[in-house]
């Protein structure tokens, strides 16, 4: 108990709900009870005849100037604490080894608390796959700007730097930060001065076709959709909040979001050209080849991976190889020879 109490002392406000996130991810059910991603909805149908080798199927793509094997990438998670950093390198290094992108958790922490700096730099662990910096876009309206933006992208050593925009959590965060007030005007002055890229993401509520165009002529390089069916940030906040209204108004929040699958359809139609991100609640590699069919780029995958980042680098190995055998499978399946071809693809059916 001693221990516990001077290390609460030690840590900063910011890596303390970090370390309580991790933990509450791990342990609680924070999943959203509504119609999930919307991937059950669609099935592929089968090519019994694909006439290619499966040995050639070929699931590499180019993110942001950088080859990856496949179209993988694990989403922004954590950063901040002593164990936030052993699991961003297990991640990184698994990362490396398989070909994924890989987004870092919010860099708020290392920039108020140089301290915690290190849990994010991973770069010498992961040297050739897109790293992607990560700050939360209402910070633009608490001082944030140009100078806060480059600083985590260099301490990171990052390719890019994606906003995230979690208001929904904030509202229901003690001490959050809700003004949301005049974002899109700042992001865009953000995205022409930023000499690197700026994408945007949710954190599994969705993004819509609407604020995807929005957000595009805006100038962002990137937009993970981030949609429900996943981890509800109302819950992990519920988990954590000693406020008796919001705890008990969260419940009537369960259902909230948008059907990641929705999310990438709505995008796609009204961004043709936009380079998008798929996530929220992707549960393997069959899940993933559904979103590329249905108009994303990337596959990203979080909470997924966060408790066998936890238990051992072998696990994390098992499981990234899996998810990856499992998206060129399904790629066969439908005799898809690479990204594009599935991207293409007239095989997959509403149910």
């Amino acid at each position: 108990m001693h221990e516990d109490s001077s290390r609460s002392q030690r840590e900063s406000g910011i890596a303390r709900r970090k370390r309580e996130h991790i933990e509450i991810c791990v342990r609680e059910d924070v999943e959203g009870r509504g119609e999930g991603t919307g991937f059950d909805r669609y099935r592929f149908r089968h090519l019994a005849l694909p006439e290619i080798d499966f040995r050639t199927v070929d699931a590499s793509v180019s993110f942001i100037g950088r080859r990856l094997k496949a179209p993988l990438m694990i989403s922004s998670m954590t950063g901040g604490t002593e164990e936030a950093h052993r699991i961003n390198i297990r991640l990184a290094e698994t990362a490396e080894r398989h070909g994924w992108a890989m987004g870092l958790g919010s860099l708020r922490a290392a920039i108020e608390d140089p301290v915690g700096s290190d849990s994010f730099v991973v770069r010498r662990y992961a040297p050739s796959i897109p790293l992607i910096a990560n700050l939360g876009a209402v910070q633009l309206n608490y001082g944030y700007g140009l100078d806060q933006c480059r600083r985590a992208v260099e301490l990171a050593e990052a390719d890019g730097l994606v906003l995230h925009l979690n208001g929904m959590q904030e509202v229901f965060q003690h001490g959050g930060d809700m003004d949301f007030s005049g974002l899109l005007v700042k992001i865009e002055r953000l995205c022409r001065a930023a000499s690197f890229p700026i994408g945007i993401k949710e954190v599994g509520f969705g993004i819509d076709g609407e604020t995807a165009r929005r957000l595009s002529e805006a100038g962002v390089a990137f937009i993970d959709v981030a949609g429900a069916g996943g981890t509800s940030w109302i819950e992990v906040e519920k988990h954590r909040s000693d406020d008796p209204v919001r705890r008990e108004a969260a419940e009537a929040f369960l259902d909230w979001g948008i059907p990641t699958s929705e999310c990438v359809r709505e995008t796609r139609k009204e961004l043709p050209d936009m380079t998008i991100v798929a996530s929220g609640g992707l549960a393997n590699g069959v899940d993933a080849a559904k979103a590329l069919a249905l108009g994303a780029n990337l596959a990203a995958f979080g909470r997924a991976l966060l408790a066998p980042a936890l238990h051992s680098e072998e696990r994390l190995e098992e499981l990234f190889a899996r998810i990856a055998f499992e998206l060129r499978a399904a790629m066969f399946g439908i005799g898809a020879a690479n990204v594009e071809q599935l991207m293409r693809t007239k095989r997959l059916h509403r149910v």
